[in-house]
């Protein structure tokens, strides 16, 4: 069994006032977790990080982990329009700005704690509305 997460990161500005925003559904399509979050001033890509490190956060509590492993979660699907952080946690393109190597260190960190098969798509902005509502609900809030 797997659950797919949605995570996005935005600013107004860049960097400006930033947000995230994270929807996580189960194979029925129904919301296991959302969140929408002013997170200060940032750049659009610390945003994206940002996201994953939250979502990861969530994944890591106790309540979630007994949740998954009722469910039977194996696998964790992450769905994100940012190109850059998927294949830079993915591990396919070099990090260079020193700000991504420590985000993408983390989240390698916290992916390593976890029991869970972790992958990494790039979608479409369009296919992740619901996590971009969030985001921008959190920066117009």
């Amino acid at each position: 069994m797997k659950i797919t997460i949605y995570t996005d990161g935005g600013s107004r500005g860049n960097p400006g006032e930033a947000a995230i925003g994270i929807v996580a559904k189960d194979l029925s399509g129904a919301d296991l977790y959302t969140q929408g979050r002013k997170i200060g001033i940032a750049t659009n890509n610390e945003a994206e990080y940002q996201a994953v490190l939250d979502a990861l956060d969530w994944i890591a509590q106790p309540a979630t982990q007994e949740l998954l492993a009722n469910k039977n979660v194996k696998n964790v699907e992450w769905k994100l329009d940012s190109k850059l952080v998927v294949e830079q946690l993915s591990r396919r393109w070099k990090i260079k700005e020193p700000r991504m190597q420590v985000l993408a260190t983390n989240a390698w960190e916290k992916i390593s704690k976890l029991p869970l098969v972790m992958t990494f798509h790039h979608i479409p902005r369009s296919e992740n509305a619901h996590a971009d509502a969030l985001l921008n609900a959190a920066l117009d809030a």
